[in-house]
């Protein structure tokens, strides 16, 4: 089992900043890759950016130059920092963890609001 706690989601200008924290406990070394995924109201969940073990991360087109995705392994805490923040960034932002063999692990969601 994976817990996931996210933090750091609040409602902030167009061109502002936030940090997204995720807190992960449990299982930690089952983990494969981690990873963040964002659902707006209407719309499907999607992925933002994931990070697997050896370091290495995706981001989808929409945030590439304005996010960065980060761990800290000493602490078990998966990072967002979101730059240059848009309106259409405004969603519910989840953690995700994917271990090698079982099934997925979701946190509860932060939400995120970008006024314009």
């Amino acid at each position: 089992q994976v817990q996931l706690v996210e933090s750091g989601g609040g409602l902030v200008q167009a061109g502002g900043s936030l940090r997204l924290s995720c807190a992960a406990s449990g299982s930690i070394s089952s983990i494969n890759a981690i990873g963040w995924y964002r659902q707006a109201p209407g719309k499907q969940r999607e992925l933002v950016a994931i990070i697997n073990s050896a370091g290495s991360a995706h981001y989808e087109d929409f945030v590439k130059g304005r996010f960065t995705i980060s761990r800290d392994n000493a602490r078990n805490t998966l990072y967002l920092q979101m730059n240059s923040l848009k309106p259409e960034d405004t969603a519910v932002y989840y953690c995700l963890a994917r271990p090698f063999t079982t099934k997925d692990y979701w946190g509860q969601g932060t939400q995120v609001t970008v006024s314009s």
